[in-house]
């Protein structure tokens, strides 16, 4: 009978969960986003190396850029994985507090709002990769 009494617990601990799942739901779909952007970052600056190597210097301010885009993904990319990490210990400390009738209440909220900070801080890095991408973009001039 102990057994029949823990399922109304059980459901209420994964009706909490279910706001932390969609919200990693989310940020997968950022992830992926991050990692197409570097993806396509570090083949154009590959692709602008091998030019570089043969001699075509005017490709350098480009590199560059490139070289910084990919530094801003990369700290967006880890603050987001962060931020994933974070959300699966609260969903975590929901269940393990329930199961050992502990209060998960102050290390849910610590590691839900910590999650939320690095969630603003990736999209922040997010923010300033594009506004680099989109300053390298300039219309040439008439001839």
């Amino acid at each position: 009978m102990d057994a029949l009494s823990n399922i109304p617990t059980v459901a209420h601990v994964i009706q909490q969960a279910v706001a932390p799942v969609f919200l990693l739901t989310g940020v997968a779909g950022i992830l992926g986003v991050l990692t197409s952007r570097l993806g396509r970052a570090v083949d154009r600056f590959r692709t602008l190396n091998m030019l570089f190597e043969n001699g075509a210097d005017e490709h350098y301010p480009e590199m560059r850029i490139l070289a910084r885009r990919a530094h801003w993904i990369h700290w967006a990319i880890s603050l987001c994985t962060v931020c994933a990490l974070l959300i699966c210990l609260s969903i975590v400390a929901l269940f393990v507090g329930t199961e050992i009738a502990v209060d998960p209440s102050p290390v849910v909220s610590f590691l839900f709002v910590a999650a939320m900070l690095a969630l603003i801080g990736g999209l922040l890095c997010f923010l300033r990769e594009i506004a680099l991408a989109t300053g390298m973009i300039s219309l040439p001039g008439p001839k």
